[in-house]
C-alpha cells in the first residue's frame, strides 16, 4: 500500500465540526498541509445535513433546560457561527435572520416563563415578553381553539435558522482559498489509526495509508469507538438516540417555536421550525426514541453498534435508573409508537396542539427522509448520562462527541482543538486575525 507524505494535521469527519476545524486551521495557523476524510460522497451527510437537524442557532435564550450559566457560555461560543454568517456575507444563504420565541402554555409554565425572562433578560437584552393581544396577530395560529392562556417570550432580528450542510462547504471552500496544501478526500473510510514510535499517527483508509503529526476525529459515535480502539475513553458507552420530525401539509407559522422543557425529560421538547429546505414549510418534532443504528439511513454494522453500546454491569444500571422514572418511561414509549405508520400521527398530534391547537391529523404528515442520530454519551464510571458535549484529547489525538449544541459552537469547539493542535506541533495560532474576523462581527 502506498504511504503518502506527512501532514501537519489530518480531520476525520467531515461534518460541520470536521470542516470548522479545516476553515480553523487552514486561516489562522501556520499548519501547511492538511488532510479531511470523509467517508461519503460530500460534506455534511449525516447529522449536519438540514434534513437530520432542526436547523436552529441554538444561542440559549429560549432554550429553557439551559442554565444561566450554561446560557452564558454558548451565547458567546454560538456567536462565532453567526459572525461568520455576517463577515463572510453568508446572510439568506449559510444562515437566516428569522423570528423566534418560547411558547408557555397554562398558568404554572407562564409563571416559569416571566422568572426566565427577568433572569435572562441582561443576558440576551433583545428579548420581549409577547402576551396573547400580540400574539394573535403576530402568530395567529397560535391561538386559533386555544383553551388554556399563553405567553411567550420573543426575539426578532438574529440569526435563527442554519444550512448546516452549506455552512459545512463554506468552511471547506474558505480553506481551499488558501494557499495551504488542503486535501479532501471524500468516498474514503478510515478504518484504523495507530500512533507510531516517532510520535506520529498512521491512519489506514480502505485503499491507503497516510501520516499525520497531529489527529482530530470529529465522527459522531463513531469518535469513541476510535477513541477506544486506541485504548482510550473505556470509561464511556454510547445511548443511540434518534429522531424523527412531521412536516404541515401548509405553511402555518413564520416563526420558531419553542415550548418549555420538561427538566425531567434529558431530550428536547417538541418544537415547530419553518424549514428552509421545504420553502420554509413548518416542520414539527423531534421524537426522540433509542434505535439500534449509529447512522440514520445508513446500513446498521453490527459489531459497530455493540462495541458502542458497551452493554454490561454499569451501562445497564443507567438505562434501568433512566426507565425508572415514570415520566421518562412514558415519554420514550410514546417516542417509540409515534414511529408506527399511521398510529404515530395520532399521537404525535397530541404534542404538536400544544403549539396549534386546531391542528389535526390530517394536516400533517410523516418527513420521510427527515431525522438523525444523536449519540448521548453514558459515563459508566458515574452511572449517568452525559447530555453535553464530551472529549477525549490526549497527546497530538482528539476525539469529539458533539450532542447537540454541537453544530452551533462549532468554530469555538475548532478554535479549542486548533490552539491544542497548535501547541503540540509549536505552531502559531493568529488570534488577531481571529478575533476581528469570528469572535467579532464587522460593522
Amino acid at each position: 500500500m502506498n504511504i503518502n507524505k506527512l501532514f501537519d494535521t489530518a480531520i476525520i469527519g467531515g461534518g460541520v465540526a470536521g470542516s470548522s476545524l479545516l476553515f480553523t486551521l487552514a486561516r489562522y495557523t501556520d499548519a501547511k498541509d492538511i488532510i479531511l476524510f470523509e467517508k461519503y460522497d460530500e460534506l455534511a451527510q449525516l447529522n449536519s445535513n438540514p434534513k437530520a437537524n432542526s436547523q436552529t442557532l441554538h444561542v440559549g435564550d429560549i432554550e429553557t433546560n439551559y442554565s444561566f450559566e450554561k446560557a452564558t457560555k454558548v451565547k458567546r461560543d454560538s456567536s462565532f457561527v453567526s459572525n461568520y454568517i455576517y463577515n463572510f456575507n453568508g446572510v439568506d444563504d449559510l444562515g437566516y435572520i428569522r423570528d423566534k420565541m418560547i411558547l408557555a402554555v397554562g398558568d404554572a409554565e407562564i409563571a416559569k416563563l416571566k422568572e426566565r425572562y427577568e433572569e435572562f433578560l441582561p443576558l440576551y437584552p433583545y428579548l420581549e415578553l409577547w402576551d396573547e393581544t400580540f400574539l394573535s396577530e403576530f402568530e395567529p395560529k397560535l391561538m386559533e381553539g386555544r383553551k388554556d392562556p399563553i405567553m411567550a417570550i420573543g426575539a426578532r432580528g438574529q440569526i435563527t435558522t442554519i444550512d448546516y450542510k452549506k455552512l459545512s462547504e463554506s468552511f471547506a471552500q474558505q480553506a481551499l482559498d488558501t494557499d495551504k496544501n488542503i486535501q479532501l478526500h471524500y468516498n474514503e473510510e478510515v478504518h484504523m489509526i495507530v500512533r507510531n514510535d516517532d510520535g506520529t499517527f498512521t491512519i489506514h483508509t480502505h485503499n491507503s495509508n497516510f501520516t499525520a503529526k497531529s489527529i482530530v476525529v470529529n465522527a459522531g459515535a463513531y469518535s469513541l469507538l476510535f477513541a477506544q480502539s486506541m485504548g482510550y475513553g473505556q470509561e464511556y458507552a454510547i445511548l443511540p438516540i434518534g429522531g424523527s420530525f412531521f412536516f404541515t401539509k401548509e405553511k402555518l407559522l413564520n416563526t420558531k417555536v419553542y415550548t418549555m422543557q420538561n427538566p425531567k425529560l434529558p431530550f428536547a421538547a417538541i418544537h415547530a421550525d419553518p424549514d428552509c429546505t421545504q420553502d420554509w414549510n413548518t416542520r414539527f418534532g423531534p421524537t426522540a426514541f433509542a434505535l439500534p443504528k449509529l447512522e440514520r439511513y445508513h446500513r446498521l454494522h453490527l459489531k459497530d453498534l455493540l462495541s458502542a453500546l458497551h452493554l454490561g454491569k454499569a451501562v445497564t444500571k443507567v438505562y434501568m435508573k433512566l426507565f425508572r422514572d415514570k415520566t421518562i418511561r412514558r415519554y420514550i414509549f410514546k417516542n417509540f409508537l409515534e414511529e408506527i405508520p399511521k398510529m404515530g400521527k395520532q399521537i404525535f398530534i397530541r404534542d404538536a396542539r400544544k403549539i396549534i391547537p386546531s391542528l389535526k391529523t390530517k394536516d400533517i404528515t410523516f418527513a420521510e427522509g427527515y431525522g438523525g442520530m444523536r449519540p448521548q454519551i453514558i459515563d459508566k464510571i458515574n452511572k449517568e448520562l452525559l447530555l453535553g458535549e464530551a472529549k477525549i484529547e490526549e497527546s497530538g489525538i482528539i476525539f469529539n462527541m458533539t450532542p447537540s449544541p454541537g453544530a452551533t459552537t462549532s468554530l469555538a469547539i475548532a478554535l479549542k482543538d486548533a490552539k491544542a493542535i497548535c501547541k503540540h506541533i509549536n505552531f502559531h495560532f493568529d488570534d488577531e486575525k481571529h478575533k476581528a474576523e469570528i469572535q467579532e462581527r464587522k460593522k
